[in-house]
């Protein structure tokens, strides 16, 4: 898709590519409209013009919310340290998104750093309800056996 596309119908075909498990398209494509939402914020309104830029159909989703869903499919793409780059910037932002820290501690998991991830899936516990999940490889406690 190219930047004369309107930005909600490219926002769209990017959450359906989500949805139908096409993860690593759909990370190029959120990154696009990830980074042509921050280069309009930063723009003065007086400077975008609607045939470059998505203006005021970009504000109507937050740059956290799609880094967010950016951070997702990298995740599910496997691209771990874009994800935990992009999340560190959701939660920079938005530092009491339950969601935010779960995706973290679940990314570092899976990148093998147990112990670092510990930090975030506690506070998605404590933010959000969510419970915090084992870790990879981690061994079970046996029980006592009985003399």
């Amino acid at each position: 898709m190219n930047t004369m596309t309107p930005f909600p119908l490219r926002l769209s075909w990017a959450q359906g590519l989500v949805e139908r498990g096409d993860h690593g398209a759909a990370a190029v494509a959120l990154a696009e409209l990830v980074e042509e939402a921050e280069s309009a914020r930063a723009r003065p309104a007086d400077l975008a013009t609607s045939g470059d830029a998505p203006g005021d159909e970009a504000v109507l989703h937050s740059v956290t919310e799609l880094r967010l869903l950016l951070a997702r499919a990298y995740f599910q793409s496997a691209q771990l340290g874009r994800a935990e780059a992009t999340l560190l910037r959701v939660i920079d932002d938005a530092p009491t998104d339950a969601y935010a820290h779960l995706l973290l501690g679940r990314t570092l998991q899976r990148a093998g750093r147990h112990a670092e991830a510990a930090r975030p899936l506690a506070l998605a516990e404590v933010l959000g309800g969510y419970e915090r999940p084992k870790a990879y490889g981690a061994t079970r406690l046996s029980e006592p056996t009985s003399a």
